[in-house]
This record gives structure tokens, C-alpha cells and sequence, in this order.
């Protein structure tokens, strides 16, 4: 393999897949990067056999081939380079050479025989513009579980009904749903991307302008750019249906603004116990709408806020953190919370817009 190509070009597709190589100890050549040279360009492969990517970068190619190499070096090496010029790519004896102006390094290559392919996932496909998608999955992947212990809900779940394309997650505890409106998607009944893909996946395509092409089948989902292919394993699993504890009425309501709803919880989250727990009192005849906190340790803080209020009074804990979580997919400037009894979560929603809603079990203490 020889090589010329951008620097900058090499240097952001590295930084974009070094992260999903890792230290495997079972199977080493997943630590790797794969190099391929072949026609007019230079393909990047990284995988952790749960998720995989593949990369190309423009290359003034002079001799084809593979090389394998330390994914966590390649990229100490790259993130170290600052000349914006040119560099030369070279395999020797299985090791790669790396040529700028000013350096001349030499990295010591793996073997690459063992190096899994990715996946050209086959299936039901559709194009989408890539913000909708990654507006969908934005929206709600902070509220699935971390833990590995019920896959299907360590995972952003998404399906269809009518024109709308819906992202859920929920971790028991709290609860997000997105609808994204998009004409001409094929049903989906249903699909489970792991959680521990998501951020990479977001990461890779967040800022992407372009129109991602979506393949999936029963086993595995694919998104395709330009210049960017990247395949996920799908959970084998049923998602709850979750549409049972969505409260249909509410006894409750409140509108107050977002910014006033957000200061009054970072203020009380100083006095919060060590469960988190913020108190809400909403009494609609007294117009009151109250936050409150006490630490042993600290000390105890009330606020109040406006807000318009109608309904009955009710008095519930829940976990701040869970509150907060749901801000940045909340883009209007008021916030809706609707009660349907002490027991029951409170729902969360944008005024005015129907897209989005969060739940948020209260907490028995």
C-alpha cells in the first residue's frame, strides 16, 4: 500500500471511529484500525462487533492494499500532527509509515486476516434527512437504561404510526417519546438500537447536513452517507408497551416558563438529599406552584414561581436529575406538566407542541 492524502481529511475520519476500537482482550485486532487502499481512495474500518464503521477519504492512490494498526496510536499520532499539508501513507513488512514534510514515523502493524468484516446490511431501506433523524434520537436516548440487565429497554426504540417516525426510551423510571414527521417511511414495527451505540452514532452523524440512507433487517441496522457507512446490531427483545402509562387525563395543570422552571431546579438541586429528591406543591385556588429541597447536611430551600395553574392540589417528590435531562428536547420557551394524582408521572411537553412528551415517575418518599 502507498498513499497520498489530506491531512485534515485523514485526521477528522480517524477522530470520528478511533472511539469504537477498545481494549479486547479475547479478539486483539478489534484495538485496530483497518487501512484499505483501493481505486481512488482510502477506506477507515474500526469495530467492536456490536457497531462498526467504515470511512473513505479522496487518496492519490499508488500501490493498493491493507494494513492494520493500534486504533488509539493512529490517532495520538494524527491529533499531534499540525501541518496542513499533505501526508504519505506507506505499508512496509506489515508496518505503516506515515510521511509529512517534517516527520517520518513508523507504526507497527497487526495482523489483519482476523479483522470481522462489516455487514452490508440488506433489507427494508429508506432515505431521511440526517437532523430529523438525529433530532429523533436525541430527543429521547437520555432516558434509557444503562444497565445491560433488560436489553430492550437499554435501547432507543423506533417505530412508525401513520406519517410519523417515533423514537421511546425508558429506564422504569422516567420515560421520552419524539415523534418526527416523515412522509414515505416504510412501516416499522419496531427496532431496538443498544444504547451503548447511540452516543456513536450521534457523535458520527450529529452535525452531518446530508440525507442518511437507513437499511435494517430483524439482526442488524445500517446508516450510509457520502462518505460514511456504519451498521449496529438490532436487540433481540420486545419493547414495553408503553403507551398504557401515558395518563389519557389529568387532574392537574401547569404552564410556566422553561428558563424560570430551570433556575428554580438547579437552586434546588444545592439542597437535594442524597436521592435527588425535589419536592413540587401546585395549589391552583392559593396560585401557588412551589419548589422545595432540604439537606441535613445543607439546608432547605423553597421557591416559587409563576405559573398558570388549574385543577386540584397535589404535593409529589421526583428525582431533579430526571427533570433536567429533558430541557434541550424542549425548544419552546413554556413548559406544560400535567398530574394525574400523586401516584401517578407527571407528564412533561413543549407548549403548544404535541411532539414530544417525557414522563417522570414521582418518588414514594
Amino acid at each position: 500500500m502507498k498513499l497520498e492524502c489530506k491531512i485534515e481529511e485523514i485526521k477528522n475520519k480517524i477522530s470520528q471511529i478511533e472511539r469504537i476500537t477498545g481494549k479486547n482482550l479475547t479478539l486483539p485486532v478489534l484495538n485496530s484500525i483497518l487501512l484499505i487502499a483501493s481505486g481512488k481512495s482510502l477506506k477507515l474500518r474500526a469495530t467492536n462487533l456490536s457497531l462498526g464503521v467504515e470511512v473513505e477519504i479522496p487518496a492519490k492512490i499508488e500501490k493498493e492494499g491493507i494494513v492494520a494498526v493500534s486504533g488509539s496510536v493512529l490517532s495520538g499520532i494524527f491529533s499531534n500532527i499540525f501541518q496542513n499539508e499533505n501526508i504519505f501513507l506507506e505499508e512496509v513488512e506489515g508496518n505503516l509509515l506515515i510521511k509529512t514534510k517534517k516527520s517520518k514515523i513508523k507504526l507497527k502493524g497487526q495482523p489483519h486476516d482476523d479483522f470481522p468484516t462489516i455487514p452490508r446490511v440488506a433489507g427494508i431501506s429508506f432515505d431521511i434527512e440526517s437532523k430529523k433523524i438525529m433530532d429523533g434520537i436525541k430527543s429521547v436516548y437520555y432516558s434509557s437504561s444503562v444497565s445491560d440487565i433488560k436489553p430492550e429497554i437499554s435501547s432507543v426504540f423506533i417505530h412508525t404510526n401513520d406519517d410519523n417516525l417515533i423514537f421511546v426510551s425508558t429506564d422504569s423510571f422516567r420515560l421520552a417519546e419524539k415523534k418526527i414527521k416523515a412522509k414515505g417511511i416504510p412501516e416499522i414495527g419496531g427496532i431496538l438500537i443498544p444504547f451503548k451505540n447511540i452516543s456513536e452514532i450521534i457523535r458520527i452523524f450529529g452535525e452531518s447536513p446530508s440525507i442518511i440512507k437507513v437499511c435494517f433487517n430483524k439482526n442488524q441496522i445500517s446508516f450510509s452517507s457520502d462518505d460514511v457507512y456504519l451498521t449496529s446490531r438490532i436487540i433481540d427483545g420486545v419493547f414495553p408497551d408503553y403507551r398504557q402509562i401515558i395518563p389519557k387525563t389529568s387532574s392537574t395543570n401547569a404552564i410556566i416558563l422553561k428558563q424560570d422552571l430551570l433556575n428554580a431546579l438547579k437552586l434546588s438541586n444545592i439542597f437535594s438529599d442524597k436521592f435527588n429528591q425535589v419536592n413540587m406543591k401546585v395549589a391552583p385556588k392559593e396560585k401557588v406552584f412551589e419548589l422545595s429541597s432540604a439537606n441535613n447536611d445543607i439546608g432547605e430551600n423553597k421557591t416559587s414561581l409563576d405559573a398558570t395553574i388549574t385543577g386540584e392540589n397535589i404535593e409529589l417528590g421526583f428525582n431533579y436529575k430526571y427533570f433536567l435531562d429533558c430541557f434541550p428536547s424542549i425548544t419552546t420557551d413554556s413548559v406544560s406538566i400535567k398530574f394525574s394524582g400523586a401516584g401517578s408521572p407527571l407528564v412533561v411537553s413543549p407548549v403548544s407542541d404535541t411532539s414530544f412528551i417525557y414522563l417522570i415517575m414521582p418518588m414514594n418518599r
